[in-house]
Parts: structure tokens; C-alpha cells; sequence
């Protein structure tokens, strides 16, 4: 019997050691990712920085990671980012904003400002004042914390979240949306779902947009032109927060969504037509005449610039 009990006790000691090796010994050891940007190696003024945001226990409120599901805060983090740092500072709690890419967003009186007096810089802020950090210990803390993420960037001046990404580029291959055929065929989906609300121009000016209090986007301004195809995916899947567009992910297949895709890459122009701003009622597309408006569109469009691009060209065009 006591044979037996040291048989067991022994297997559990052997679970324990493999627990140990598999979580701690086996990545440290094979474990070897590639310095990324925004690695950063620091000067001995923002290391002095970063060992008074330990003191001040800063990472007991702010992270320094933003996941793969994490929307709002820019850029996901990669491992290779922190190949510089002993110990790292990730935090366990967003009790604060996440501070992964706070480098460079605003200006080092800003930060400084904001240390002294939170609740002036973020009123409603739970921060304590830290106005008691000297002259250069402000200085020092404001150096690195302009370091947290100043070397990554996004991949366009407007981007979609990574996840959207990544679901674009696993099904761009079903559709060619710089194709003139799907172009038009996502035309007749425009004019099915969206153009009550955009018109049939996209100007914004559909007849439902005056019941509503933020206004349809105007697709033809020039802002537009930004918009990467996974971009213009994802705000036709999940539509826009604080709107009333709706998410078409619920409604229409992803070939569907993407050949929207393609004709919405048509619309942006080079400059705002004129006419463009809603001033009366008589600027509203006429409800009842959408599929007399439909039907010429393309005359219509070979008098105004073309914004659309006939049957011929468009999606080519641009």
C-alpha cells in the first residue's frame, strides 16, 4: 500500500514538472520572434521614464497590448514589438485607455498638462494628479511615453481593424472588384438597398435622409477616395456606429457585399459636385421616379461628368 502512494505521488510530481517546462522553460527557450518597427531601443532619458511609469505603478490602469479583437486603438501589437523590454509593462487592466499607440498622438505640453491636472486635459477622468513629479521626472515620463508605438503605423491613412482585414483578403479572390461587370452588378444592389438613403447618385440626398438626423454619407466627396477595399467591406458589412445604416453582413452574401464593393469605388471624385449640399426638399431624389431615375441613369450621367462611368467603363475609371 505504501508503494503504491508513493507511485502516485510521484506521478503527480511528473505532471507538475511538465506543467512547468511547457509553460515557462519550453517557450523561453524556443521562443524567438523578430524585432518589429516598433521595437524600440531607449535613450537613457526615456529608460529613465519608463522606470517612473513603474514606480508610479502606471500599468496597474494601462496596458500596453492591443488584441486581435481590440477596435479603436490602432495597430494589433505583435511579439517582435517587445523585444526591448525587461521587464515588460503589458498590465492586467483597462481600468485607463490603452496606451499601445499613445506615441506621437498629441503633443509633450499635452501629456504634461494632462499629469498635472487630468480632469482639465479628460474631464470625467479618474487619473491622479501626478503634479507632484518634478520638472524632470515630468520631462522623462512624457519622453516615453511619446515612444509607445511611434514606430508602428497603419496601413492607410483610414483602415479597417485587423480581422476585417484578414476576412477581405480570404475571400477577394471571388470577385475582381476593379471589374467593370461587377461594378454593375453591384449597381442594382445599391439601388435594391441603398439608394433610399444615399440616392441614386450617392449623394446622400436619398428621400429617407430627411428623417434622419445624421445625414447618409455623400460618397462622391473626395474623402472617399481613402477607403481601401477592405475598408469599403467592412463599413458595408457592419455599417457605421452612431447611424442608422444598417449591417448588410446580416443580409446579403459576401460576393454580394463585394460586388457593393466594386461599385462604391466608383463614386469618390476628384472634387464635390456642385449641388452636392441638401438645401430644400426639391434637392431630395423623388421617391416615386427611383426607377425612372435608374433606367437613364446612364444620360444622365454623360450630362454631369460621368460620376458613375457607363456600362463601358465603369470600374475602370478609377
Amino acid at each position: 500500500m505504501r508503494i503504491n502512494y508513493f507511485v502516485a505521488g510521484g506521478f503527480v510530481v511528473l505532471i507538475f514538472l511538465v506543467i512547468i517546462f511547457v509553460t515557462t522553460v519550453l517557450p523561453a527557450s524556443t521562443f524567438r520572434p523578430v524585432p518589429t518597427p516598433a521595437a524600440h531601443q531607449y535613450t537613457p532619458k526615456e529608460l529613465a521614464g519608463r522606470n517612473i511609469y513603474r514606480r508610479e505603478g502606471c500599468f496597474y490602469c494601462h496596458t500596453q497590448f492591443v488584441r486581435y479583437q481590440d477596435r479603436g486603438g490602432g495597430e494589433m501589437v505583435l511579439a517582435g514589438d517587445y523585444m526591448f523590454e525587461t521587464p515588460h509593462l503589458l498590465g492586467t487592466e483597462r481600468t485607463g485607455p490603452d496606451l499601445s499607440n499613445i506615441g506621437g498622438k498629441y503633443a509633450d505640453e499635452w501629456h504634461k498638462a494632462h499629469h498635472r491636472n487630468p480632469r482639465k486635459m479628460k474631464p470625467g477622468s479618474i487619473m491622479p494628479s501626478f503634479s507632484y513629479l518634478s520638472d524632470k521626472e515630468m520631462d522623462e515620463l512624457v519622453a516615453y511615453l511619446q515612444t509607445l508605438g511611434a514606430g508602428r503605423k497603419l496601413p492607410g491613412w483610414v483602415a479597417p481593424p485587423q480581422e476585417m482585414r484578414d476576412e477581405y483578403d480570404a475571400i477577394k479572390s471571388h470577385v475582381n472588384v476593379n471589374s467593370s461587370a461587377a461594378a454593375n452588378a453591384g449597381r442594382g444592389i445599391f439601388m435594391q438597398n441603398c439608394a433610399a438613403c444615399h440616392g441614386i447618385r450617392g449623394l446622400g440626398n436619398g428621400p429617407i435622409s430627411l428623417t434622419m438626423e445624421k445625414k447618409p454619407a455623400n460618397f462622391t466627396r473626395p474623402f472617399y477616395k481613402n477607403y481601401s477595399d477592405a475598408m469599403w467591406y467592412w463599413r458595408v458589412k457592419e455599417g457605421v456606429p452612431g447611424t442608422r445604416m444598417p449591417r448588410w453582413g446580416q443580409s446579403l452574401g459576401k460576393e454580394q457585399m463585394l460586388y457593393l464593393v466594386a461599385f462604391l469605388k466608383t463614386l469618390p471624385q476628384d472634387s464635390q459636385p456642385a449641388g452636392a449640399e441638401i438645401h430644400s426638399i426639391e434637392q431630395v431624389d423623388d421617391p416615386f421616379a427611383l426607377d425612372t431615375n435608374f433606367k437613364t441613369i446612364d444620360n444622365m450621367m454623360k450630362t454631369s461628368g460621368n460620376p458613375y462611368g457607363t456600362s463601358r467603363n465603369l470600374g475602370e475609371s478609377r
